[in-house]
């Protein structure tokens, strides 16, 4: 009984994807409609790259350190699409390591990031968009200020930071090309590490001692704002097997420091060998007012003294093999 109910089942999607429908068009006339156009579709698409570097010296006369690093990363795009409404969701990990000769091994890259954009057009021959956004960024594991290994100056939500708002997109071609702008959106710094937390890091509240070192109050775990959001992304095959990404975005708080711009900006060229092999190019800027620098004391106890914020600049050049599911 089951296997009929199966396959009556199979069959009736099978007839009703060939239908014809007739709907009401702009001016109020039937018009005919394939039921197959109006079944929302689901896109999805997981990308998986593995960079690794390795350098070894045997006797060599000009001296030299072997070393080995890896970087593993992982894009999924989850797309939506009916009509008018569109829904993009993309998770991005990135995870990197490094080894040189006589020192232990050491992070490079630790990236987890969360988008998911809803968006709705006017109409069809338009390319502005009404659209919401989420965004979430944090990293998995403890960060340190190298050689220091004994105080991690950052944790898996510590920081995290978390936007939600509302604004308008434009892109004709959406998926390649967007920017996005929103008067108002809600940014939330966590700092769930108590060390972290009562230092004040990441621009929360430090935490109120009395004259012998006891807390009166714990520091800010939870830092929340509200501003204007910036963004663009865009990618393009610039030359043959030479493709471009760039994606930035600009915030500053209403409240605090209005005009005090935080900056993120990440541009990568890929250089496609064959359809395995690939080579990359990137370039990464961040500032963020908030968050500060640490500076090694040289005392019994290596503490880390707190300086203002600066540009923080990555560059990574790899070759590994990729690939797309």
């Amino acid at each position: 009984m089951r296997f009929l109910f199966v396959i009556a089942v199979l069959f009736s999607v099978q007839f009703v994807s060939g239908q014809i429908f007739q709907m009401p068009n702009a001016n109020g006339y039937m018009s005919h409609v394939r039921a197959a156009d109006t079944i929302p579709n689901w896109v999805l698409k997981n990308k998986i790259g593995l960079d690794i570097n390795e350098v070894t010296f045997v006797n060599w006369s000009a001296g030299g350190s072997n070393s080995i690093s890896g970087l593993m990363g992982l894009r999924s795009e989850l797309n939506y699409r009916q009509g008018l409404f569109n829904w993009r969701n993309q998770a991005i990990v990135n995870y990197g390591i490094n080894k040189q000769q006589e020192q232990k091994w050491r992070k490079t890259a630790d990236d987890l990031e969360l988008i998911s954009t809803i968006g709705f057009q006017k109409d069809s021959s338009s390319n502005w968009y009404f659209s919401g956004r989420f965004n979430f960024k944090t990293q998995f594991t403890n960060g340190y200020n190298y050689p220091n290994r004994s105080t991690p100056i950052s944790r898996f939500m510590a920081p995290g930071y978390l936007f939600l708002g509302g604004g308008v997109e434009y892109g004709k071609n959406i998926d390649k090309f967007s920017t996005y702008f929103s008067p108002m959106t809600f940014k939330s710094t966590f700092v769930l590490d108590e060390d972290l937390s009562n230092a004040g890091s990441f621009g929360v509240e430090p935490a109120i001692y009395d004259d012998e070192g006891n807390i009166l109050k714990e520091g800010q775990r939870v830092r929340t704002e509200i501003g204007v959001l910036l963004t663009n992304a865009f990618e393009s095959e610039v030359f043959d097997n030479i493709g471009v990404r760039s994606q930035m975005s600009f915030y500053t708080d209403y409240l605090n420091s209005f005009g005090n711009i935080d900056v993120d900006w990440e541009v990568i060229f890929n250089f496609k060998v064959n359809q395995y092999v690939k080579a990359s190019l990137g370039s990464h800027v961040r500032y963020d007012n908030d968050v500060k620098t640490f500076v090694e004391v040289e005392n019994e106890e290596e503490e880390l003294m707190m300086e203002g914020a600066k540009v923080q600049w990555k560059q990574f050049l790899g070759i590994g093999v990729v690939v797309t599911l």
